[in-house]
């Protein structure tokens, strides 16, 4: 097979209404309780709690996680005055089907990776989290 790992998509294509950020937290390995590495860079991963803005998404299709590759905890955006979240953007993100066997049948999921985060449209002071490469 030609496609391996995880497919690039572009930020509007997996949240078009945009998306909301509730929080981030470090990713432990469940056995070592370690924190979880990147397979690819190595570097610890971090997932960000997220809101899809999509009036028409319901159930589990409307709160995901992100995963982030960084050294660091991605630093969220700054809040907007009267939002208990905040808006938010990914860069370079990638998206990694698999199957999801743990239902009573099994289905397809998609895991979502991201290299950074930013405030929507690339506003001026918008803080980004640097990574070496796209998470697969």
């Amino acid at each position: 097979m030609a496609i391996q790992g995880a497919l690039p998509v572009a930020f509007a294509a997996v949240f078009p209404h945009g998306a909301f950020a509730l929080g981030v937290e470090a990713i432990t390995d469940f056995e070592t309780k370690r924190p979880q590495l990147d397979k690819d860079t190595g570097l610890p991963l971090w997932a960000v709690d997220v809101i899809d803005a999509d009036p028409e998404a319901r159930g589990k299709a409307k709160s995901v996680k992100v995963k982030v590759a960084a050294e660091v905890c991605p630093t969220l955006p700054d809040e907007v005055p009267g939002l208990p979240f905040r808006p938010i953007e990914f860069e370079a993100m990638a998206v990694m089907p698999y199957v999801d066997d743990n239902g009573r049948r099994p289905r397809v999921a998609y895991s979502l990776r991201a290299r950074g985060v930013k405030a929507p449209g690339g506003a001026a002071g918008s803080r980004r989290t640097p990574a070496a490469k796209d998470a697969a």
